[in-house]
């Protein structure tokens, strides 16, 4: 089957896209690993979305989307990976991991970010073993236990922000001289008396048996290599762009991002459209993927027009 257009990925920017596809009447389909993706699915409380003063998490914003999809019987394609996209004739194929292609005249590319994985020795060995990338899925695993969040940044704050309802101690390891998350998440965590901000912490190693036992860190300062007894640790060290399936296909910039015209989000190919933290747009928020994809979903539905009208 040709589709009009093709939406690749299920976080804000894609399903925006989708919610102003179905408004045009196109003919499209989503293709999502998780409706919602995978950076909204581990948030924590959202305080700056306009017109909401308070969403309590992640998944409640995600259920949010998922409501008013309906309204519009959006066919999304949940659980499939995107692996590559090419040029077939004049239309685009896209082929996934598990074996279906589907063709389009168009596509939006809106496959966001993903957690960048801790790299120091124990890293993998005990990942699922004390090592999370997930606050809000595993902080009750680890009530009343002493925890280490890596990351001084508001993804990290808000992890230590959840753990501070299970954990009875958490320190938060930031690289560079200073916490960069919010001051006012600082503060919050600081009034709970649980939280101990390590900064010029850089993490060599973790150890363990079976499960976690502690992490080993050097004091950058001083070059001096600490330890720190704890029986988990939650990674919120950055995030990189889920953009291989365009290598070769589309031009990236160094940190592997999609290139975009920023007034109409095409690509470096024609009828090719990104959206969101997958491209260069500089602030990874919210409310800015979701207006990317709604320039996004305005661009395609153009570009599909001219072609329509070429034809005739």
């Amino acid at each position: 089957m040709l589709y009009d257009l093709i939406i690749i990925g299920g976080g804000p920017a894609g399903l925006t896209a989708a919610i102003y596809s179905a408004r045009k009447k196109l003919n499209f389909k989503v293709l999502a690993q998780r409706v919602g993706g995978e950076q909204l699915f581990v948030a924590g409380k959202i305080e700056n979305y306009p017109g909401i003063k308070e969403i309590s998490s992640g998944m409640e914003f995600i259920n949010f989307l998922k409501e008013h999809l309906k309204k519009y019987n959006v066919d999304i394609e949940e659980g499939q990976e995107v692996v590559k996209i090419e040029k077939k004739d004049k239309n685009f194929l896209i082929k996934t991991q598990s074996g279906p292609e589907y063709e389009a005249k168009a596509v939006i590319i809106a496959s966001g970010k993903r957690p960048r994985k801790l790299e120091a020795p124990g890293g993998k060995e005990f990942e699922g073993k004390g090592i999370s990338y997930c606050a809000i899925c595993d902080s009750p695993i680890f009530k009343n236990k002493e925890v280490a969040v890596i990351g001084g940044g508001n993804t990290g704050l808000d992890s230590a922000m959840d753990l501070t309802k299970y954990a009875k101690k958490i320190y938060v390891l930031e690289f560079g001289p200073r916490i960069f998350g919010d001051e006012a998440t600082q503060e919050k965590l600081r009034k709970t008396g649980k939280v101990e901000f390590i900064t010029l912490a850089q993490t060599k190693e973790i150890k363990g048996e079976r499960f976690v036992t502690s992490l080993i860190y050097e004091d950058r300062k001083t070059g001096e290599e600490k330890e720190l007894k704890v029986q988990g640790v939650f990674v919120n060290i950055g995030s990189v762009a889920s953009a291989e399936f365009a290598k070769g296909f589309l031009e990236l910039n160094q940190a592997n991002e999609i290139v975009i015209n920023h007034k109409t989000n095409q690509t470096s190919v024609e009828g090719v459209f990104a959206a969101g933290d997958v491209t260069d747009v500089p602030w990874k928020q919210i409310v800015i993927a979701s207006g990317e994809g709604s320039k996004a979903a305005l661009s395609a539905s153009r570009y599909l027009q001219k072609l329509y009208d070429s034809k005739r």
